[in-house]
């Protein structure tokens, strides 16, 4: 191959490395999945039987009969700052789409889910960063990968539904090789030879829901989702000859390896009240094994080696050794949320018939951050983080059509670092910022 092909093959795999973001969760777990949730503060993990519940609690898929069909999109700006400076962190924006269907199974409900959420801005985006470079590692560290989930319920006893399944992710695996002859004076007449090997692999993890009514205005549910993270693993070998006027075989020597997501497992305790017709009231507490949190950075080994002529006054650098990655010490976190939801008095026809029923949503999360104080050689940036919500939707009932629209202003005070050691590269520093998420979600039920 030619040298400007293989300068650009090369530069291509590398860029998996190098000119992307880093990852420790995905999307849909910091902005929702679907504009009904969402507009209640993601508060639904007892009252949720839609496309969504294969997201928030899988055992809801044998809560209303028919195929249910969402598909939607959100845009999420992020405005965050350090020492009231833009971070230039990405916004996140990307397209869900979920179908249930519910039916019997020798006489019992049983009902099936699945769910994706695809970023459009590319399938896999990552990067690998130094632990000392201060970066908001729970947003800046957003990835860009693919979520794909399936699920299976069965309610065997009326007011009892179970459901549970396996969720998937992306994970990015490179390689490559070359080999020949490179010629400095003529690079266009170079003779390289290169193998590049790129892939996505999946990586799974389980969950599994239970909800529980109580009566007709009340329930309750336990949702349970385990731990995965995807790894970035990069190899490159060259094996060539330069010729400078002198040949010199040289080869070189690559190995990377970084954590490109981390969802921690959690446990989700929710219930929902009817207090009166058309009013719902939702809380969910949710645990966070954050203390389980990998440190991001790359693991890296690199060497070079040159057959240099001994004429030649060439020092080459020596080998990179991995640097020495410290325990984020991360903490494990109790995430509080609520939601309400209310109808406007129905549209009927003359006959009574329902025709327009619109819902008016509002929702509240506190998260505290989980990441510790940063006084030492480590910069991951968080703070606190305050969500309210809001939404409204409009169902069609003869069409069984519907649109749901949202939006959630996310407040991150002010957070001030104070380093333990004067000659600190970094220093001091404060960070703040503000997230604004807006999106829309077609639903249709067809009985």
């Amino acid at each position: 191959m030619k040298a400007r092909g293989r300068g650009l093959a090369v530069a291509s795999l590398l860029g998996l490395v190098a000119l992307a973001r880093p990852a420790s969760a995905h999307e849909p777990w910091t902005f929702g999945f679907g504009s009904r949730a969402t507009a209640m503060g993601g508060a639904v993990s007892a009252d949720v039987n839609d496309f969504s519940a294969s997201y928030y609690n899988p055992a809801g898929l044998t809560g209303e009969k028919g195929v249910r069909i969402g598909f939607g999109y959100f845009s999420a700006d992020q405005n965050l700052t350090i020492n009231g400076k833009d971070s230039g962190v990405n916004s996140a924006h990307g397209v869900i789409f979920g179908l249930a269907a519910t039916g019997d199974l020798f006489g019992l409900p049983i009902g099936i889910g699945i769910a994706t959420f695809v970023p459009d801005e590319g399938l896999s985006r990552i990067t690998a960063l130094r632990q000392e470079v201060p970066r908001w590692e729970l947003y800046d560290n957003r990835s860009s990968v693919i979520y794909l989930t399936a699920n299976l319920a069965i309610r065997p006893w009326e007011p009892l539904e179970i459901g549970g399944g396996i969720s998937f992710l992306t994970a990015t695996r490179g390689r490559f090789e070359i080999s020949g002859e490179a010629e400095l004076a003529a690079p266009y007449d170079s003779q390289l030879r290169h193998e590049v090997d790129v892939d996505l692999t999946s990586v799974r993890y389980p969950e599994a829901g239970v909800l529980l009514h109580l009566g007709k205005r009340a329930s309750v549910a336990v949702v349970y989702r385990g731990e995965t993270k995807l790894d970035l693993q990069l190899e490159g070998n060259i094996q060539a000859v330069l010729d400078a006027g002198f040949r010199v075989p040289i080869r070189y020597t690559l190995r990377a390896k970084t954590v490109q997501a981390f969802l921690p497992q959690q446990v989700v305790i929710g219930t929902s009240w009817n207090p009166i017709d058309n009013l719902k009231i939702n809380a969910d507490l949710t645990w966070l094994d954050w203390s389980a949190y990998e440190n991001p950075t790359a693991y890296t080994y690199a060497k070079l080696e040159a057959d240099v002529p001994p004429e030649l006054p060439l020092e080459l650098p020596g080998v990179l050794l991995p640097v020495e990655v410290r325990d984020p010490g991360f903490a494990d976190r109790v995430v509080p949320r609520l939601g309400v939801e209310w109808y406007v008095p129905d549209i009927h026809e003359a006959d009574g018939t329902v025709v327009v029923r619109v819902p008016l949503r509002a929702g509240y999360v506190y998260e505290h951050t989980p990441i510790p104080e940063q006084s030492g050689i480590t910069n991951f940036v968080d703070a606190d983080r305050h969500t309210p919500s809001f939404g409204v939707g409009v169902e069609v009932a003869p069409l069984g059509l519907g649109l749901d629209l949202h939006g959630a202003v996310s407040v991150l005070p002010k957070r001030v670092t104070l380093k333990s050691s004067a000659t600190d590269l970094v220093g001091d520093y404060e960070q703040e910022g503000q997230q604004v998420n807006v999106g829309a979600t077609m639903k249709g039920v067809f009985r």
